[in-house]
């Protein structure tokens, strides 16, 4: 029984594998649609989530399998007091995997190791969010061709952002990657990050404040969000959340085969003019997510992807 904690639970030959199987998904939807007859998916969420939830529902409402779970830890047991691990071992009886997003970090592995069945990180506080990188792996290869030779820039909350760690942990295993860090002061990669992962590994990047600078330089510019609910000021947040909007202006600097990607809810980080630029890949985004955790599911379950017809 495998679980999906940290992006670098996959090898990057099982990271292809896993892209492999959800393009044949996407070319071949209905040789899928019965993979998950009679499995069921426990969908665990502490935390406030649109995206993420319906995605891993949209996946296993697709492979022909069922849903059950909470939106919120009011809606749950954890409000009178009960453990992630006794929660996790309690789902394990009634549901055949499951997908759990915390607001503490390493939440999920604390679930992990007390379940029964296999566990899928939906992102556990400011530390992981494996699955986003799987969805940002998948859009940049389909998109781009490769992962491979190219120039990344992060744009945002690097602080305190998951999809952010996930997605540098991730990328740092492919040949010829290179970061522009685009933040404010007070929101740049932690030392963690800096020092154990990118340093670590030899990785070339750069820290810089201005957007426009670094615009000509990217192959793909991944904007994110200032993320209000981890700020302990209201202050602080205001000051910090429109550091930085892209906007039609900016994209006039960028290269003409760049692609913006962004995990979303976005607020105003991005401007509505730019949804319409061919470059903008995020809402792209969002259906390859849906694709990459079909493969996910079907991977964890050991289902025989040879077998179906």
């Amino acid at each position: 029984m495998r679980h999906l904690i940290s992006p670098l639970d996959f090898s990057v030959a099982e990271l292809d594998a896993l892209m492999n199987l959800a393009e044949d998904i996407e070319q071949n939807k209905k040789k899928y649609a019965h993979a998950c007859d009679g499995k069921k998916l426990a969908t665990l969420f502490y935390e406030p989530s649109t995206r993420t939830r319906l995605s891993f529902e949209s996946a296993m409402l697709s492979l022909g399998g069922d849903v059950l779970g909470f939106s919120s830890a009011a809606s749950s047991s954890a409000s009178k007091g009960e453990s992630v691990a006794d929660t996790l071992r309690m789902i394990s009886c009634y549901a055949d995997i499951c997908a759990i997003r915390h607001p503490k970090e390493g939440a999920a592995l604390v679930g992990a190791q007390a379940a029964s069945i296999p566990v899928i990180n939906a992102g556990d506080g400011g530390h992981q969010h494996p699955t986003q990188t799987l969805t940002d792996l998948m859009t940049i290869r389909s998109l781009k061709g490769r992962l491979s030779d190219m120039t990344v820039g992060l744009c945002g909350d690097l602080k305190f952002g998951r999809t952010v760690h996930s997605l540098i942990n991730a990328l740092v295993r492919y040949p010829g990657i290179r970061f522009v860090l685009i933040s404010p002061a007070e929101l740049r990669v932690p030392d963690y990050i800096r020092e154990g992962v990118l340093e670590k590994n030899s990785i070339p990047y750069q820290e810089v404040t201005n957007l426009d600078e670094a615009m000509p330089l990217l192959d793909i510019l991944y904007m994110t969000r200032v993320q209000r609910e981890r700020f302990f000021s209201e202050d602080e947040y205001l000051r910090m959340k429109d550091c930085y909007i892209l906007d039609a202006a900016k994209m006039a600097l960028a290269r003409q085969d760049m692609l913006v990607l962004h995990p979303l809810p976005r607020v105003n980080e991005i401007a509505v003019e730019v949804d319409s630029d061919p470059r903008a890949a995020y809402f792209r985004q969002v259906q390859y997510g849906v694709y990459v955790r079909m493969a996910l599911i079907l991977t964890l379950l050991e289902v025989d992807a040879a077998a179906l017809s």
